[in-house]
């Protein structure tokens, strides 16, 4: 039987959950995503997105995962298994393990870069404060990550970096090892307040900055805004546009992540998850769209200008948040304080997100192989460590980084919550469903919700599916999903096939212990003693 863990607090899940959700996402992508996109016109198909796959996929994860967790299990292939009597059914739960590590294994390499930068800031480092030129910046951040070659953070040593992808690897490990109250909860209840005073802190100092260069007066505040606001209207008739919405609304709540089915698992029967799944996804809008949307881009503008585009390139979040910014935070008054605090505000959005990657494959190994807690980290750390290595070391580029993230972070995900709408509208059924959101309600999720998760939630996502296999890209040619696999099969790309081995390599092993699992359910007779 699984180890039976409980969360110690409502606001304790709530926590989590939007600590799960908030993340590096919501500074960096969201706003290079709207900027793209037709600026103030994208919210139109991201608000869209949000009400039709966001919030909906949300309440049908709460419910699935709570309803499993009452029957006795807490990771997704025994909840899918209890939901669909069926054979298969537990391994199309291994896809709700396979994209939480396989995002983990590049995640907190990115989360150890926000970790090095803001200790940079602390101590004043030179080469971030010495008010060198953009292109410095980037210089820097390119030689920062190993982006020069493969294996140049192990050249000559121990690298900085390295010494932070430790340090956040062992933080990671020791709160997860610390149980899910004792551990994660108590983590998140103390930084997403500490991470809201930091973000908000530097959107003030942002707002505040008025003109800094009066020779340049149309680089201000509210032209820093516009940048990032204004409508362009045009851009609603373009698919890409959708899609994007759509990709951010999955990737900001942690929708089709296999994260919030696990968490849910864990809440009392009681407990108003209606209520919770709301909270959590308007704790994560507030961050994204009121903080995020209102710190990056605008900052960027007001001191670099037009000259942005030469510092940035187009749709690298990166560029954005690890060369474009530290320009801006040298020329800001104060900038080595408010340059802490932001890429410390990084490191925390990250923290949170990465435990809850590990915590459903921890979850796993416990409920369905046996191990005892220290073996479940155990396996899972040298899992996760072989991954990360592998991405660590293949960084010229971000290659294999950038590889995995489509595949697992990207792809998958669509797969994903295409499965979990069809398991929660066609086998669940919305009547159980909805039985399970009303259970300990007083938000009662109004009715329409239900059709709109049988119906339209899945064409939405086959729509998106379709999007990403067939319709044409900017070259009008092929799409963005047959360029990838072209690019893939060219002779010089063989880090890019090695990653995709991996992601399939992850996931056979993850079917193996997924088959091994069963039997040892079978054999204790768990899914006889459901029908009695």
């Amino acid at each position: 039987m699984s180890t039976k863990e409980q969360w110690g607090s409502r606001i304790g899940v709530i926590m989590a959950v939007a600590g799960s959700a908030v993340g590096l996402g919501n500074f960096l992508r969201f706003p290079g995503k709207a900027a793209e996109n037709g600026g103030g016109a994208f919210m139109i198909p991201y608000f869209v997105a949000l009400l039709l796959l966001g919030i909906p996929l949300c309440w049908a994860e709460w419910s699935m995962g709570r309803y499993g967790g009452r029957k006795g299990f807490n990771s997704a292939p025994g909840v899918f298994s209890v939901i669909w009597r069926h054979p298969l059914s537990k391994y199309l739960g291994a896809l709700a393990l396979l994209i939480p590590l396989g995002v983990y294994f590049y995640y907190i390499v990115i989360e150890a870069w926000c970790l090095g930068y803001a200790w940079q800031y602390a101590i004043g480092s030179e080469s971030l404060m010495n008010g060198i030129d953009p292109a410095g910046y980037k210089q820097h951040f390119e030689q920062y990550t190993g982006q020069g070659s493969d294996g140049a953070l192990f050249a000559g040593g121990i690298s900085q970096t390295l010494i932070f992808i430790l340090i956040t690897f062992a933080l990671n490990f020791y709160l997860v090892y610390r149980g899910l109250s004792g551990g994660i909860e108590k983590f998140c209840n103390i930084a997403i307040p500490v991470m809201a005073v930091c973000a908000v802190c530097v959107l003030v100092r942002v707002l505040t900055l008025g003109t800094p260069d009066p020779n340049l007066v149309d680089q201000n505040v509210v032209n820093g805004l516009g940048y990032m606001w204004n409508p362009q209207p045009e851009a609603l008739l373009k698919p890409a546009t959708w899609l994007a919405a759509a990709g951010q609304i999955f990737f900001t709540l942690s929708v089709g992540f296999g994260v919030i089915i696990n968490y849910a698992s864990y809440v009392k029967p009681k407990d108003d998850i209606a209520l919770s799944a709301i909270t959590a996804s308007s704790v994560n809008e507030f961050f994204e769209v009121c903080l995020g949307g209102m710190i990056t881009l605008p900052a960027a503008f007001i001191f670099i200008g037009a000259t942005m585009g030469t510092v940035v390139a187009v749709g690298s979040s990166f560029s954005l948040g690890f060369a474009a910014l530290p320009n801006v935070f040298a020329m800001m008054p104060g900038g080595q304080l408010f340059g802490f605090l932001w890429f410390f505000m990084l490191f925390l959005a990250a923290i949170t997100s990465s435990l809850s990657m590990l915590q459903p494959v921890n979850a796993f190994l416990k409920e369905g192989l046996g191990l005892d807690k220290f073996k479940a980290t155990a396996l899972l750390f040298t899992v996760s460590s072989v991954g990360t290595l592998f991405v660590v070391y293949y960084s010229k580029g971000l290659s294999a980084l950038d590889t995995i993230d489509f595949w697992a972070g990207e792809f998958c995900i669509v797969i994903l919550a295409l499965v979990q709408a069809i398991m929660y509208g066609w086998v669940l059924g919305t009547a159980r469903g909805k039985a399970e959101l009303d259970n300990g309600a007083q938000l009662r999720v109004p009715n329409f919700v239900q059709f709109v998760l049988k119906y339209v939630t899945p064409a939405y996502l086959i729509a998106i599916l379709a999007g990403y296999l067939f319709a044409p890209s900017g070259d009008g040619k092929s799409s963005a999903f047959f360029e990838r696999i072209n690019d893939i099969m060219k002779p010089d790309n063989f880090v890019q096939r090695i990653s995709i081995l991996i992601v399939l390599g992850t996931l056979v092993m993850l079917w193996i212990m997924v088959y091994f699992a069963g039997r040892r359910w079978e054999a204790e007779g768990r899914y006889s003693k459901l029908d009695e």
